[in-house]
C-alpha cells in the first residue's frame, strides 16, 4: 500500500499554509519531514490522516483516491506533541481502547495490548492510571496505543519534544528498532536534523509550506541542493560567507584566500556563498591546509559538554560548536580554522554548484 499526495493546496483566510506539494511514500518506508517551527508540518500530516482535506489536490492510497474520506475509515494511527491519553481510563484502557472500537475479541484484545506493552516497557504499569505515570511513560502510553492498532500509516508529530533529553534519547533509539519491525508506512516530524538523521530512511525538507527537497535523509544531509536546505538541515544553521573566485583562487571575505582544489577546482569565475557547518570550525589548526579566519566573539554559550561560540566576521554572523567548555570573553579577538575541503558552494541564487 502506497501513500501519493498529489499537488495539495492548504489555504485558511487566504494564508498559505500548504503549497503544491507532491509526494509519494512506499509501504513499508520510513519517512521523516524536517522543518522549522510552523514550517506546515502538522498541517500536513492532518491532511495525510483524514483530519483536514485539502483547499486543492488529491491524495491517493494504493492506487485510491481517498481525499474525503474521514479518519475513521482510513488505516491510520497518529501520536502528537502532548500526551494525549484517556485520564479515566488506565494503560491497558488506553492501549486497547482503538481495537475495542474496532469489535476485536478479549483474548486478541488482551494479546495485542500486552505485546505492545512489553515492546514499550510498559507491563509493569498497565493497572496504572495516566496520572501515576512519569511524562515518559505517558509518551510510551500514547505511542503504545498507535501501534496497537497496526494501521498501515503511522504518524508522529514531534512525538519527543515535551521529553527530557534522556528520556528522548532513550525513545529514538527503541523507536527506530520499532519502525523496522512494522509494515506501515511510518512519517515523523521533527524540527531537529540531528533526530532526523538518526531516524534515517527518507526525508522531506519543508519550509513555509512549500518542499525545498526531498530523497534519502544521508544523500540529503551531504547534498543539500539549496542554502535554505543547508539552513533547515543544519544545527546550529549553516555558516556562510560570501567570496569570488577568480582564476584559480578563491577570496572569501576580505582577507581569506583559499587555492581551489578537490570539489571546488571547477569553479568558474565569479561571486559565490561559501557554507560550512559549525562542528567544521575550529580554534586551532587541524590540518597544514586549514585557512584561518580572524573574528570577533559575541558570545560563548555553554551546553553541557560543548560551546556554541558566536563570532562577527566581515559583517557575517557565524557559529563555531567546539567540545568541552570554551569560556571565552565577549569582544575578544580570536582566530578560528575550517578545512576549505568542508565547504559547500552555493551560487548568487543559493544553489548548490560544489559538495565537500
Amino acid at each position: 500500500m502506497g501513500l501519493s499526495l498529489q499537488n495539495i493546496d492548504k489555504i485558511v483566510n487566504r494564508e498559505i499554509h500548504l503549497k503544491d506539494i507532491s509526494l509519494e511514500f512506499e509501504s513499508g518506508s520510513r519517512n521523516v519531514i524536517l522543518g522549522r517551527t510552523l514550517a506546515g508540518k502538522t498541517s500536513l500530516l492532518r491532511i495525510m490522516a483524514g483530519l483536514d482535506r485539502p483547499t486543492h489536490g488529491n491524495i491517493f492510497v494504493g492506487g485510491n483516491d481517498v481525499t474525503g474520506t474521514p479518519v475513521r475509515k482510513r488505516s491510520v494511527a497518529m501520536v502528537y506533541q502532548q500526551f494525549i491519553n484517556y485520564p479515566s481510563l488506565t494503560v491497558f484502557k488506553n492501549i486497547a481502547s482503538p481495537l475495542k472500537t474496532i469489535g476485536l475479541n478479549k483474548k486478541e484484545i488482551d494479546r495485542r495490548v500486552r505485546e505492545t506493552a512489553e515492546i514499550l516497557h510498559l507491563e509493569s504499569l498497565l493497572n496504572r492510571l495516566p496520572s501515576e505515570l512519569s511524562g515518559g511513560q505517558q509518551q510510551r502510553t500514547a505511542i503504545a496505543r498507535a501501534l496497537v492498532k497496526d494501521a498501515d500509516l503511522l504518524l508522529l508529530d514531534e512525538p519527543l519534544v515535551n521529553l527530557d533529553y534522556k528520556l528522548r534519547e532513550e525513545l529514538r533509539v527503541e523507536l527506530q528498532e520499532i519502525f523496522k519491525q512494522r509494515r506501515a508506512i511510518v512519517v515523523y516530524t521533527t524540527t531537529e536534523p540531528t533526530e532526523a538523521l538518526m531516524l534515517g530512511g527518507n526525508i522531506v525538507v519543508i519550509d513555509e509550506g512549500r518542499v525545498l527537497q526531498t530523497g534519502s535523509t544521508a544523500e540529503v544531509y551531504h547534498n543539500p541542493t539549496t542554502l535554505k536546505v543547508a539552513e533547515v538541515f543544519s544545527d546550529p544553521p549553516i555558516n556562510y560567507i560570501g567570496g569570488t573566485v577568480q582564476g584559480s583562487t578563491a577570496r572569501l571575505g576580505h582577507d581569506i584566500e583559499i587555492p581551489l582544489d578537490g570539489h571546488m577546482k571547477s569553479l568558474p569565475a565569479g561571486k559565490y556563498k561559501f557554507g560550512v557547518r559549525s562542528h567544521r570550525l575550529f580554534l586551532s589548526r587541524t590540518s597544514e591546509k586549514d585557512s584561518e579566519i580572524q573574528a570577533r566573539v559575541e558570545l560563548s554559550e555553554i551546553n553541557g559538554s560543548e560551546t556554541f561560540i558566536h563570532i562577527s566576521y566581515n559583517n557575517a554572523r557565524l557559529v563555531v560548536q567546539e567540545t568541552g567548555i570554551q569560556p571565552l570573553r565577549i569582544g575578544a579577538e580570536i582566530s578560528i580554522y575550517v578545512n576549505p575541503s568542508c565547504f559547500f558552494v552555493y551560487d548568487e541564487a543559493g544553489t548548490l554548484v560544489a559538495a565537500p
